[in-house]
């Protein structure tokens, strides 16, 4: 736990942050190298074979190059996203990025309730005044009321 009492909120401030990513251990810039080689390297065996008269073999790999492709875009796509949850004065706002689509709703601080949705491993559904958003996908099942405890102590405490 830091220092500030939170384990997933940063406070900077009059400001409470919780930034909430996904789990990826290569950036999407990374995985176009690791892509860019994969095709040279496929590409320079395709064209040897292709020299020495089995043509098939540069058909095949260019095939195997572009469902790689299409399965390092769909990785790539959703390698950034993320939910945004900041408490600043008056104001609680929940961003949350997917597939590079970025959704934002914005709460009076007074008004919102912050509870567990069905189920044991439910996320969290923050809402006030007929606006309800989930939040928590980026966060280990067994840490999602850890994490709605915090926002729940945050918004008392502001």
């Amino acid at each position: 736990m830091s220092s500030s009492g939170f384990q997933f909120a940063q406070v900077s401030g009059a400001s409470i942050d919780w930034r909430l990513r996904r789990n990826c251990s290569v950036t999407p810039a990374q995985l176009a190298a690791v892509y860019g080689l994969l095709c040279a390297v496929s590409l320079g065996i395709g064209l040897f074979f292709w020299f020495y008269g089995a043509p098939m073999v540069l058909g095949f790999a260019g095939l195997d190059l572009l469902v790689v492709g299409v399965a390092f875009l769909m990785y790539a796509r959703h390698a950034t996203d993320g939910e945004w949850i900041s408490l600043q004065g008056t104001s609680l706002v929940v961003e949350r990025e997917t597939a590079g689509r970025r959704e934002r709703t914005e709460f009076e601080r007074h008004w919102v309730r912050v509870e567990p949705a069905a189920g044991r491993h439910g996320l969290i559904a923050v809402s006030s005044r007929g606006q309800t958003i989930e939040v928590g996908r980026f966060v280990r099942p067994e840490m999602r009321q850890v994490l709605a405890g915090e926002i729940r102590r945050a918004l008392r405490a502001a």
